[in-house]
């Protein structure tokens, strides 16, 4: 694909100076990784619970109440996933798994991911500080910690550095705009200006002189509210990132993995149907008001009021967060179980599930097409022949 920017250098390749973000329960998976790795970008897969894609897992996993046996069944699921995607990338481009730090079991998902051929692994929600470790057997696999601000750089780059290991990327995640869980200690720290990606990018590149690290030395990605080719070449040739990131505009594409009504509750989401809450994981969340979302906010105050510490509120036995605030009785934070909600958007029952989503427009309006598409549009700016720019 012909474009303007120079390519993003990641695990000794050059690819286009796209990544896909990691999306779960199941929105990101074999499909839309795989497809967006064959046009040759970094197509991701979100590891989270990945046993719904997989009918005979769903099924053994029904009389299962028991974390470790679950667990099992997700490994075999993220196993499945991330083998099809490299067939699906057939060489190009770069498969990346998604853990999350805030998943009980994300060192078991991080060693799984490698063992299956993984080319990255990208972590957010919490410090990574550890990742190198997980990954120790397998130094072919490119790290990429999710950041929102300079200081968590500075101290992911600083204990990184005693290991002698630099992270191979870093994406840097604006709360104001992402979708799904946001780098905030809370919602109303969402707008604080030390998120803005121009003041982290300067910030971060100071960094990297004040510890003698050339400016190229990590590769920056700008993720949160790209959404056109203008906001790209902004980024890219005048901020001086190296590529952006980019998660509901892929989530909502035809190869995209979730249900077709999962993509149309995005695509047709306007403004004032997309908020913010706090979600289990003790993180500010963003998704649409859908008629879950809409009744749990109403009673959030006195579900809230009524949290109490009980292992049996986890009614599946996944136990799946670390710190969850159903199950641990935290009374500032979601109670709700998420894995049950965002596996029924995942299967796009829309009165039931929680669909996580980004705040801007989408670059096609509500109109679903290819990754390609959506690549080529990002990259040059040139939109299908049969759509209108709004």
């Amino acid at each position: 694909m012909q474009h303007a920017f120079p390519p993003l250098k990641l695990a000794g390749r050059s690819l286009l100076p796209i990544v896909q973000g990691g999306m779960g329960v199941g929105i990101s998976a074999k499909r839309l990784a795989g497809a967006v790795a064959a046009a040759g970008g970094v197509g991701t897969i979100a590891s989270v619970d990945l046993r719904h894609l997989h009918e005979d897992l769903v099924a053994q996993s029904k009389p299962l109440k028991d974390q470790t046996s679950l667990d099992a069944l997700n490994l075999i699921a993220l196993d499945r996933e991330v083998r099809a995607a490299r067939a699906a990338a057939d060489g190009r481009g770069l498969v990346a798994v998604n853990v999350m730090k805030a998943v009980d079991a994300h060192a078991a998902y991080v060693r799984q991911a490698c063992e299956s051929g993984a080319d990255a692994i990208v972590m957010g929600a919490g410090l990574p500080l550890d990742l190198p470790e997980m990954a120790a057997d397998h130094p072919q696999v490119a790290l990429i910690p999710i950041l929102s601000e300079s200081r968590g750089i500075g101290i992911v780059l600083k204990r990184w550095m005693k290991k002698g290991r630099l992270p191979d990327a870093i994406v840097i995640e604006h709360p104001k705009h992402a979708g799904g869980h946001l780098g905030a200690a809370k919602i109303a720290d969402l707008s604080d200006a030390k998120f803005d990606f121009r003041r982290v990018l300067e910030e971060t590149f100071e960094l990297f002189k004040s510890l003698g690290l050339e400016r190229e030395a990590v590769p920056l990605i700008v993720a949160g509210g790209v959404n056109s080719h203008e906001k790209v070449r902004t980024y890219l040739a005048d901020y001086g990132a190296s590529a952006v990131q980019v998660g509901t505009a892929f989530a909502v594409t035809r190869e995209g993995d979730a249900h077709d009504n999962f993509k149309e509750v995005l695509a047709n989401a306007r403004p004032e149907d997309i908020g913010e809450f706090m979600s289990v994981a003790g993180l500010p969340a963003r998704g649409v008001l859908t008629p879950f979302l809409k009744s749990y906010l109403k009673r959030e105050d006195k579900l809230q009021a009524n949290a109490k510490a009980d292992p049996a509120r986890c009614t599946q036995g996944l136990n799946c967060l670390t710190v969850c605030g159903l199950r641990d009785g935290l009374n500032k934070v979601g109670q709700f179980c998420i894995d049950l909600k965002l596996a029924a958007a995942f299967r796009g029952e829309v009165s039931k599930g929680l669909f996580f989503r980004g705040a801007e427009p989408l670059p096609f309006g509500n109109a679903i097409r290819s990754a390609r598409e959506l690549i080529d549009y990002l990259l040059t700016g040139r939109m299908p022949a049969d759509l209108h720019t709004a």
